[in-house]
This record gives structure tokens, sequence and C-alpha cells, in this order.
């Protein structure tokens, strides 16, 4: 009997993949193979949209160990025997719904994603996007998710190590929480998530499950928000004290000959990780959902395969070892249960005690339907894109209060009222903390190493132009971990669009790839892991389109390293790069958007330049020829400038190279590709020489100094003015002052 709509619905399939199912299969799913179809074939654990598109990616290179689909997250080998593993995923609409819950079991899932192959999770970072804080459900919301972000971690010991936080009404009813995490191992200790082996044991360790989360993957993640929904019962709660503990044992279990595989329970639950864990292994399962411990009164087979509770994981043990397993977790405080076998026959066969609810090719599970449809440009754009800025009026507000504003915008100000709820110094290994620069470095232990982490991503720039707002997003994420020394060696991505199923948004992802693969190319930077997150809007209207960008660099010193602040007075201050288009400086920036309430033009890059402007600024500071570095992005030069001095608590004199005759492209237009650098005199020809080697441009500004931070012929005011503004604008904006 054909099955009803509102469950496909439910589960987000449509009506043709039901049908392909039953041709597939020969019959009619049972309730249990359906749920976990929808589950598996879901935008979130499928990809069935975005698939053919991230094959653009470059994702080899001499140093990567595993690449992206491969297993839970990407690795890199940073030399020593060390590698690095990384990923990074979101949590929008759980957050969007519960904002605590929400942001602390995106933080849970990301860190078991780390510790499940085997490495030890030293660093976390998010990347967040709310509506304006003048509405008090996005004040509401943004105070929940920090708060979750910071009760998760800092339970867990991680210090929250960087991030960004922005803000724009195209995110005011889909907030977007994405959260990364890093570890380090022992290049030959990487854990796989495989289940293989005939006859080999499947174990499930940790929290007892429960219904929550139910169709989080199907009915929450891969669908957009519609009035009427009540979607709160698809959220999870989180347990960070039993997450810990599960963490500690599993890393127990690393290079134990015993263990062939370790899997998170995370999106579609035991679904997911059996399946998926059976799939890498090239193998089948047979598991019994009666043994699985729970902590709700008669749950249903459905409701167990599916539940997405958290602190799950699931082991698969060689047979005859699965006591001393239960061992390491029964020291540790944790129950584990022999739940199911491995065969060999690749069918995925679900019972319940006696009675077989399902029995599915393992293959047929993980091959979704992969559509790839014909994009276009959405019609109200090209006029936005096409507005001439020489034709606004240059510098509406007198320049000093101008830079006033853009230094209190939320997007632009302090975020110290975030970082200092995260830990950031626990492990002490945090070499460069959060605010100090533009990426955050820490050391690795045991070598003179340091990793470079940051994240980066502006969606106003990819509404305008996704290709060049991707290929951005790469290019500014290198720039920050360049900016303090470190070379660029890998990156994670979270790519946030609306629905794929509408042309516009389809070209918006499609182009956006397509930048960001042009960019990871040119600038010799793999992606080794990801996530894509799609249908975020709310009744027809999506967010911007917002790929985020996770990038690692690698230092190898970590001890020569770099920060943002002014350090010596007297010290010369130069832009390495530049020359840009101003009409594409100022398009999509934060100053159109403060003084004219715009956000128009086409954006530019130049991605060879970029290349030359990084590769100048990592040999500088390794050279040790530079006291500061800081990337020249949002509000432009002025506000790099600003920023420089704020942080040093040193004054500037100097002025900036006029661009087209405009006050506005010269001091707040942000042209990529450009560094804000300060240089002891004697060190000037030294640097002057290296860009010009390189064909970087290098234009003194001026001198470091005094109280004062003055442009010429622009602005003069007091360093303490600056300061207050900078470090007041986002509180005052949660207070609601003006």
């Amino acid at each position: 009997m054909p099955v009803d709509q509102r469950v496909l619905d439910e589960i987000a399939l449509s009506r043709a993949e039901y049908d392909l199912i039953v041709q597939r299969l020969g019959r009619e799913p049972s309730d249990v193979e359906l749920g976990m179809f929808g589950a598996l074939w879901s935008e979130h654990c499928g990809y069935k949209h975005s698939k053919p598109l991230l094959k653009l990616f470059p994702s080899k290179g001499p140093r990567v160990l595993v690449g992206p689909g491969a297993e839970n997250a990407g690795a890199v080998d940073i030399g020593d025997g060390v590698a690095v593993v990384m990923k990074m995923e979101s949590h929008n609409h759980p957050s969007a719904i519960e904002p605590y819950q929400g942001a602390a079991t995106g933080v849970g899932g990301i860190v078991r994603d780390i510790f499940t192959m085997g490495a030890r999770p030293v660093a976390l970072l998010n990347s967040l996007r709310f509506g304006p804080l003048s509405e008090p459900r996005n004040r509401y919301l943004f105070g929940g998710v920090v708060a979750g972000i910071a009760g998760y971690g800092n339970c867990l010991g991680i210090p929250d190590v960087a991030g960004e936080v922005c803000f724009s009404p195209a995110y005011s009813h889909n907030p977007l929480v994405n959260a990364m995490c890093v570890g380090l191992t022992e290049a030959r200790s990487l854990v796989r998530g495989q289940a293989r082996g005939l006859g080999n044991l499947l174990m499930l360790v940790g929290s007892d499950t429960g219904r929550d989360g139910i169709h989080g993957a199907s009915g929450l993640a891969s669908r957009t928000f519609e009035a009427g929904r009540e979607l709160r019962p698809t959220v999870q709660v989180g347990n960070p004290f039993l997450e810990k503990l599960l963490l500690e044992a599993c890393l127990e279990l690393v290079g134990r000959d015993y263990v062939v595989g370790i899997n998170d329970l995370g999106a579609a639950g035991l679904t997911s990780s059996a399946v998926e864990a059976a799939a890498r292994g090239g193998s089948g399962l047979d598991i019994d959902v009666l043994q699985v411990p729970r902590r709700e009164q008669d749950m249903t087979a459905y409701e167990v395969m599916l539940s997405e509770s958290q602190e799950r994981m699931l082991v698969a043990v060689k047979q005859g070892f699965e006591d001393r397993v239960e061992a390491v977790f029964r020291r540790w405080g944790l129950s584990s249960v022999v739940l199911g076998r491995v065969t060999s026959d690749g069918m995925a066969r679900v019972r319940e005690g006696d009675r077989q609810v399902a029995e599915v090719p393992v293959a047929l599970f993980t091959d979704p339907p992969q559509y790839r449809l014909e994009g276009r440009m959405p019609k109200e754009l090209q006029p936005h894109r096409e507005k001439r800025l020489d034709l606004l009026r240059d510098l509406p507000e007198e320049p000093g209060q101008l830079l006033l504003r853009l230094l209190a915008s939320p997007n632009i100000a302090s975020k110290e009222w975030v970082y200092r709820q995260y830990d950031h110094q626990v492990l002490t290994n945090t070499v460069v903390s959060p605010g100090a620069a533009d990426a955050a470095v820490l050391r690795v232990r045991g070598t003179p190493r340091g990793i470079a982490l940051a994240t980066d991503g502006n969606g106003r720039l990819c509404y305008l132009d996704p290709y060049v707002g991707g290929a951005l997003a790469v290019a500014e994420a290198a720039r920050n971990v360049a900016c303090v020394g470190a070379r660029p060696l890998a990156l994670t991505d979270c790519l946030n669009f609306g629905n794929p199923e509408n042309p516009g948004v389809y070209w918006q992802l499609e182009q956006a790839i397509r930048g960001m693969a042009d960019a990871c190319r040119r600038l010799d930077v793999p992606v080794i892991s990801g996530n894509v997150s799609l249908y975020n809007e709310t009744q027809g209207k999506p967010i911007y389109p917002t790929p985020v960008v996770g990038m690692l660099g690698l230092v190898d010193d970590a001890a020569r390293h770099c920060t943002s602040g002014f350090k010596c007075p007297g010290d010369v201050v130069a832009l390495l790069g530049g020359g840009a288009d101003p009409q594409g400086g100022l398009a999509g920036s934060e100053y159109l958007e403060v003084a004219h309430g715009l956000v128009v033009g086409k954006p530019v890059v130049d991605l060879a330049a970029e290349a030359r402007v990084q590769r100048v600024v990592v040999e500088a500071i390794s050279r040790g020829l530079l006291h500061s570095a800081h990337d020249c992005a949002d509000g432009g030069l002025a506000v790099a400038l600003a920023e420089c001095s704020i942080l040093g608590g040193m004054g500037f004199q100097g002025q900036v190279p006029l661009v087209a005759g405009r006050g506005d492209a010269s001091l707040f237009g942000e042209a990529a590709s450009r560094i804000v650098v300060s240089v002891a005199r004697a060190d000037q020809t030294n640097l002057e020489g290296l860009a010009r080697a390189h064909g970087v441009p290098c234009q003194v500004l001026g001198r470091v100094g005094n109280a004062r931070f003055a442009l010429k012929g622009y602005l003069d005011l007091p360093l303490t003015r600056l300061a207050a503004a900078w470090r007041g604008g986002l509180e005052d904006a949660l207070k609601g002052l003006p």
C-alpha cells in the first residue's frame, strides 16, 4: 500500500525517492527501513544536492592522510610523526530552536568526530551568525549559543581559541552555528570508523538512548523552517561530563589491536553509525535493538535506530575481546553492551529480539540519488551588483565619526564579551590567545612546531558574487594564519546555504564552491573535511550564502610568531599589497552598510596577488623582520590601523593611499590581499627588498607613537576614544544602547 505523503514529509523524502527505494528493493520498505532511508538519504547525511559539486575541491596533497568523506574527520601530517585531525560542522537549526542545547551539542558532536579517530582534541573554534542585536530574540539566541558553547567546551577542558561572530538581518530567523574541533595524534595511530571481520562484535557505549533528536538529520537539518512546525523534540540534550569520560576511555583504546574501529553516533544516531561503519569496512551487520540501554519506556525499534541521543559511540571489537573493552569503559564509569555482529554478506539487518524489522543492502542505504541542477542567478541580484558606487556621496559624515561608528559596529567591535566566557588557556598550549591576532597559535608539545587556526567567511560578499565570495573566504582564512607566521596547510569548511531546489540558491552553491576550489588550487591548500548545511531559510527567505572556512597553518618555530598590535614607538608601518579596483573594495563593505544602509557592488579578487602577499608576510615573520601583522579586511585600512593601535596601546601618525580620488574607498574600502605590518626602521629596507622580490607593493604609511591616532587630511583622535568605541561596541549593542 502506498505510503502516506505526511510520512514522507516527516522524513524529508520525495515521492520519487520513495518510488526509487521500492524499485531498488523490489518491495515496499518496512517502517524501520523507511525511517533509516529517510535519515541516510537526507541532505544532511546523503549530500544529494552537493556531492557532485564537492568533487570540484582539491583534496589530495603530500601531507594529506585522510581526505573528505573517508572518515569522521580529515587528517594531515605536520611532521615529527604528528597528525592534525580536524573537522567543522553546523548545528544551525537546533540552535535556532534551543540555542543553549543546540550549540552545546554541536560542540559535543564535533569533538566526538575528532577523538573517534584516536586524536586528542586540543582546540575548539566557532563561526557564528545572528540577526541584528536590536531585536530581543536575536539577543536571546546570541546569548544562549555563546553560553552553550562555553558550557560544553569548558566542561570538557578543551580551549576555545578562535572564531568569528557576524550580524545581519539575513540571519534573523536562521542563525548559523558552525563548530570546529582540532586534535593531535601520532600519524601511525589514526583510528578508522569501520566495522569489518566476520563475527567481530559491535559494542555500544555511553549514554542511554532516549527519544531526543529523532528525525534530527532528516526532519530538521534537511528541511526549511515553516510556520506551525513543532521542532523542539528534535533537539538533543547534552552531558559534557559524560562526554569527557567517553573521550578518555576511547583514547585509552587507541592502539589496542583488538579494536577494529570506532564510530560516533551523531546525525541519524545508530542508523548512520552502524551502516557507515559497515560501508567503510566493506561488510554487513546484524544488530538487536533490544540490547540498546534506554532511558525511556516503550521505545520502538524505529525510535531506537533514529534517536540522536548524545554521548554515544559504536566500537567494533575482535570477537573474544569484548571483556577487555568493557573493562576499560567500566573503569571510566561507562556502560557498554554488545548489540550485534559484523557479517560478510553486505546486508544491514536490524532485529528486535527474534523479529527482523529491517534487511537492506548496506550499499543501497549509502547510495542516495544525486541531483545536478541547473542554477540561475537570481534576477533581483543584478541591480545590486551593478550599483555605481562612485555615484554615492563620498564620506557622508566627518571621517573621525565614521571611524568611531565602524569600530563600534558589532561586526567589527571587540568580541571579548564572547571569548572571555571560553577557557582558552586550558591544556597550556595556547601561544596566541583570541583577540590578539588574526589567528590562534598553539604549540605542538615535543616539537618546536606550532599550529595556527582561524575561521573566515563573508555572507555579504557571497550574496553579491558567490564565486568571488567563496574564493575570498579561502583567501582571507589563509591570510589570517599567514599573519601569525604560518604556512596555510589544509582547510575544513561548512557550506551554509538555503534550499538547493531553488535555482538561485543552487547557483550560489555551485559558484561559491567553484570559487573556493580555484582559491585552494592557487594557494595550494587542500580541503580535507567539511560539512554542508542546506535549507537554511524560513518561509521561503534564505540566508546569505555563507561558506565558512576553517584554516590550519603550520609554524616551524612556535616561538617565532606575530600578533596584530603595534609593539615599538618609532616603528615604520607599511601596507603590503594593494592597487585593487575601488569599486570592488567598497562592494559589500561594512562601511556601505553602516554609512549608506546598502549591500551592493561587485567584489573582486586577484588570487595570484593573494598568494604573493601571503608568501612575503610568512617569510618576513620567519626572518624576524616584523613586529606586527594584521589583515586588512572588515572596515578597510583605517579600521585595520586603528585595531593595531588599540591592541598595542600605541598611537599612529600617517596617511592612507588615495584610491580613485575618494576618501571612502581610501579609508574604508575592503580591497583584498592587503596586510598592515610594522617593522623597525633598521629593517625597513630588508622588508621592501623582500616585497620587491615577490612582486608585492610595499607602501610606507607612517610611524608608531604617542597617544593619538591621526590620518593626514582626514582625522586626528585620541587613541582612548577609539579604544572605548571598539571595546564597548558589542556590549552596548547587547544592552540596546545607541
